[in-house]
């Protein structure tokens, strides 16, 4: 019998070779390039950060800046709407119920109802100083100060004053002041008045004075006048309209002031 011969097929398997170590050196150099390539690449650069930073930094100089200008016009808005008002109100300088001093600058920050009349008045001054008190509890805000100046030097004592204010509102700011202190703060505010220069406190007199009261706003400039015939209620209704535009227009932070 025949033996068949086949054919030998000889298949060359790939030589496989170990990994070669790494040294040290050359370990350490490796992760330096792997570190660049990623610190090179990619979405976020170190490059990219810096441009990121400068332009932060650029844009937050930019509001701030802006923002300053915005509140300055809107200051000079506000201090422009008395522009065709009565020039109502100026500098002073009287005394308090406490004995301290008090200027037009103690205004500024707070809305002001501001009386001018005398202790000894029979009837319209009590009935105006209730009518402020009445609006001011109504309004709501601890902003609204109600003042009463004094029209009669010679017999408005300090004391006199203190003791008369209590009957009408635990905010009431009282002031008094000598003759030329009065006459000057009435001049600022276009207020009459006729209490005789040489008045002595135990002379007997009336004075004649206006009846009417303001508002003035937290710049210390004039808003509105309350006669006579306008109600608690209506002097109510337009402090809160006038606050609400006075808010609507930036209000104390565009007028660079703060809440007293």
């Amino acid at each position: 019998a025949s033996t068949s011969l086949r054919p030998r097929v000889l298949v060359r398997l790939p030589h496989l070779r170990r990994p070669m170590a790494l040294s040290p050196r050359r370990s350490m150099a490796t992760r330096e390039e792997s570190f660049r390539d990623k610190a090179s690449v990619g979405p976020f650069t170190w490059k990219a950060a810096s441009v990121f930073l400068v332009t932060g930094v650029g844009l937050y100089y930019y509001f701030v800046t802006e923002k300053a200008k915005s509140q300055e016009r809107r200051r000079e808005e506000l201090a422009s709407k008395s522009v065709g008002k009565p020039l109502i109100g100026g500098p002073f300088l009287l005394t308090t119920a406490q004995n301290q001093p008090f200027t037009d600058q103690d205004l500024l920050g707070r809305w002001t109802l501001m009386y001018f009349g005398f202790t000894h008045c029979p009837d319209i001054c009590p009935e105006e100083l209730d009518k402020m008190g009445v609006a001011v509890d109504m309004i709501g805000r601890e902003e609204v100060l109600p003042i009463f100046i004094s029209v009669d030097p010679a017999r408005d004592s300090v004391e006199q004053v203190r003791k008369y204010i209590t009957d009408f509102h635990p905010r009431m700011v009282g002031l008094t002041g000598d003759y030329d202190s009065i006459k000057q703060a009435c001049k600022s505010y276009r207020v009459y008045f006729s209490t005789p220069p040489d008045a002595k406190p135990t002379d007997d007199y009336l004075v004649d004075h206006s009846i009417f009261f303001y508002l003035m706003d937290p710049l210390g400039q004039f808003v509105d006048a309350f006669g006579k015939n306008t109600s608690p209620t209506e002097v109510a209704a337009k402090v809160r309209e006038a606050m609400g535009k006075w808010e609507k227009a930036g209000g104390h932070a565009a007028a660079g002031l703060t809440k007293a």
